[in-house]
């Protein structure tokens, strides 16, 4: 019996990696970057940010700040400014000069190849330690038991509208948990890029493209065949409003 949307998620999965695969051949990270630390600064500064913004503030900065060293060698408002860009500048001052102090203290001023050792760093959780894992140390992702895929909001809708997971789709660790079961380890490294390519592309939040999918024959949320859309459903709603306060 073929694979088709009515298909459990564990015969689902490795067809929909397949077309996606096809369909999103360059699908990568779309921070600019040419070294590890640049990729961590670079995920840092992505926090409530775009990519876009992120790529016209990093090529300056990255020519400015070379190692973790010059992070802390400038005072934090000049560093403020040069982020001032990307928002939460503030923030993201702390958390620059905080992982480089770490990264010099603990690390010998080298970006750590495990996530349990990148979580360690100021401003990096799990999701960033995945993403500069599979970007910068790919190689790493079938060793580290400590591994993961990076769950953004747009591996979180694809997720549940594929059924790959019932959870709410901003419940990132939740999410994680479940394609860490059902994804092969092989394609950990990959899959988040796949899913955000085609959730830029095709599987957006308000109006998914359901007619020009790749993988819609193998998604039980096709708007084209008439189903509820899981993303919708599977939200958890919103509490009640209170009444206006009365004068």
């Amino acid at each position: 019996m073929p694979v088709d949307r009515h298909s459990p998620a564990p015969e689902r999965v490795s067809p929909v990696l397949s077309k996606l695969r096809k369909a999103y051949p360059e699908a990568t990270i779309a921070l600019e970057y040419a070294s590890p630390l640049e990729c961590v600064v670079a995920t840092i500064l992505s926090a409530q940010s775009t990519d876009a913004t992120v790529n016209t503030v990093t090529p300056a900065l990255f020519a400015k700040y070379r190692k973790p060293e010059d992070y802390l060698a400038v005072p934090e408002e000049e560093l403020q400014q040069d982020i001032h860009a990307t928002g939460f500048f503030r923030q993201k001052t702390k958390s620059l000069r905080g992982m480089a102090r770490v990264l010099i203290d603990e690390f010998d001023g080298e970006v750590p190849r495990k996530v349990e050792q990148l979580v360690k760093l100021p401003g990096v959780a799990r999701k960033t330690a995945n993403v500069v894992q599979s970007a910068c140390f790919p190689e790493m992702v079938s060793k580290d038991p400590s591994a993961g895929i990076a769950v953004d909001t747009h591996v979180g809708r694809i997720s549940v509208r594929l059924g790959f997971s019932k959870r709410d789709s901003k419940d990132a660790v939740k999410i994680e948990q479940d394609l860490l079961e059902l994804v092969p380890k092989r394609h950990w490294g990959k899959v988040s890029y796949l899913f955000i390519d085609h959730g830029r592309a095709i599987c957006t939040a308000k109006k998914p493209l359901c007619g020009d999918c790749p993988i819609e024959r193998l998604c039980p949320s096709s708007q084209e065949a008439g189903l509820p859309d899981l993303f919708r459903t599977t939200a958890k709603p919103r509490p009640p409003r209170k009444p206006p306060r009365q004068g």
